[in-house]
């Protein structure tokens, strides 16, 4: 169970500033817990803090780094069901799903906790020519400041983890912006962070209101701001950034092909998980698929089928797979995209009922793909099918989009995965299997509309970072 109330997290203390900002059991409605809202002043005094904290921060040997990191591994482990059941109230995810995002959240800071003794320079041979004789050099990297970190509802464990565990491991102060409708995850997480010996002002973690969070963004002592969330917002932060690096993980409206030869069972079970996981709230979530033409009637129905019975309610349900969105009005906003496909000739092979918040697993077929629900990003849990017959104009339809996040290819010819390899447009090709899927050390990001920047352990600590250069002359 939730605690009556919550804190956020100035320069590593906790503050009960005030309980304004109530957080919602998203499945049954009523309000859960309520959380302490910073101010402009205390955003302020965050950043402040960072900024002073960062000496500090950079004089941490790398094997005190991994001591808070495996410190967050065990404490994560301990309060594993306790992370899964919050998550389970404030964002709506099935309960086996919450428990997943904790094993990822321990993964990251697993990972972090590896890379933080790891993370390395290169000595260089400068004798490359006569005027470079008796030159060598080494370069290393250093931590490039305190950061600034705003993270989305709907993986608040994780993607939180995905900017807290590296900037740890690098040596980074940060200050983190969770997302208001699910900020309890990011505060436990803050909970643990407060039994350690960071130095002061080394974190902070601060739900806020949008309007009132401009520092994260403007502040000129923070180097780094690192965002996901929605491509509007990503790019508007961006443009306001001034002269800091900018991180953006956006959204997408994923592809899937499903190729003749393909295993269709296997298809099926992968593409079920990936379209209607956390009821499809997910940037790299299977929004279209493109079935060739002659598997298309057998797939289709076998899909449909597997729809049909996935059970829906309840999250705290051990059987439920498909919990309600966000909120009541993301629902409605799909309800309409749905319904405007169908006016437009698309037809409903199951779903696409409402009730409040929750909606059911719907699939389409026939919708012109420029209906929104084909060209943008559907984040709910439906999906589009079409047919191809011609392999290379299928990659061209998939790259036909705003977006290039991930894509998902079940096919068996590998001329044909290295042409998909050379050709998408995507941040990440995946074989055998739905865009959907990441494991937490990869680079993980997109292209056009999607964002720029890698996350992944290692890749995020390189953001985090800059090489600082070495030049000696021998006489």
């Amino acid at each position: 169970m939730l605690k009556e109330r919550y804190p956020y997290f100035l320069a590593n203390e906790a503050v009960f500033a005030n309980e304004d900002l109530e957080v919602e059991d998203k499945f049954r409605g009523d309000v859960a817990t309520r959380v302490a809202m910073a101010d402009a002043r205390a955003i302020e005094a965050a950043i402040t803090a960072a900024d002073e904290a960062m000496p500090a921060m950079r004089a941490m040997a790398p094997y005190e780094r991994q001591a808070v990191l495996d410190h967050c591994v065990e404490r994560f482990s301990e309060r594993g069901e306790e992370l899964a059941e919050a998550l389970c109230i404030e964002a709506g995810k099935p309960i086996k799903d919450s428990r997943g995002e904790v094993t990822r959240l321990v993964d990251t800071f697993r990972i972090a906790s590896e890379e933080s003794v790891r993370f390395n320079g290169e000595v260089q041979n400068l004798e490359i020519s006569a005027r470079a004789r008796g030159y060598r050099g080494m370069w290393k990297r250093v931590p490039i400041g305190p950061c600034s970190f705003i993270s989305p509802f709907n993986f608040p464990l994780n993607l939180a983890a995905h900017k807290v565990a590296p900037a740890l491991a690098v040596g980074c102060p940060f200050v983190l912006k969770p997302a208001s409708l699910t900020p309890i995850g990011a505060l436990i997480i803050g909970e643990v962070l407060a039994e350690t010996d960071l130095p002061k002002g080394a974190f902070s973690i601060l739900p806020c209101r949008r309007d009132g969070a401009e520092l994260f963004t403007t502040d000129e002592r923070l180097k780094l701001l690192s965002f996901t969330g929605s491509p509007e917002v990503g790019w508007a932060l961006k443009s306001k950034a001034g002269k800091k690096k900018v991180v953006l993980e956006l959204g997408g409206n994923a592809a899937c092909l499903v190729d003749a030869g393909a295993d269709l069972d296997d298809a099926v079970d992968r593409i079920i998980t990936g379209a209607f996981y956390q009821s499809g709230q997910s940037c790299i979530g299977v929004q279209r698929i493109l079935v060739h033409e002659s598997v298309y009637t057998e797939f289709r129905d076998q899909l449909v089928a597997a729809t049909e019975a996935l059970v829906a309610g309840d999250p705290r349900d051990e059987e439920t797979f498909i919990g309600p969105m966000i909120s009541a009005d993301e629902a409605e906003r799909l309800e309409k995209w749905i319904g405007s496909a169908v006016d437009a000739g698309g037809r409903v092979l199951c779903g696409g009922e409402r009730d409040g918040a929750m909606l059911g697993a719907t699939l389409l077929e026939g919708v012109p793909e420029d209906q929104k629900i084909c060209r943008e990003e559907a984040f709910g849990p439906v999906a589009v099918l079409s047919r191809f017959d011609d392999f290379d104009a299928a990659l061209e339809r998939i790259n036909d989009s705003a977006y290039g996040l991930q894509a998902g290819l079940f096919v068996r010819d590998i001329d044909k995965v290295l042409k998909a390899w050379d050709r998408l447009e995507v941040g990440g090709v995946v074989i055998g299997d739905v865009p959907s899927w990441r494991v937490d050390h990869m680079p993980y990001g997109g292209v056009k509309d999607s964002g720029l920047g890698r996350e992944g352990i290692r890749f995020a600590m390189e953001d985090m970072s800059e090489i600082r250069n070495l030049v000696i002359r021998s006489r």
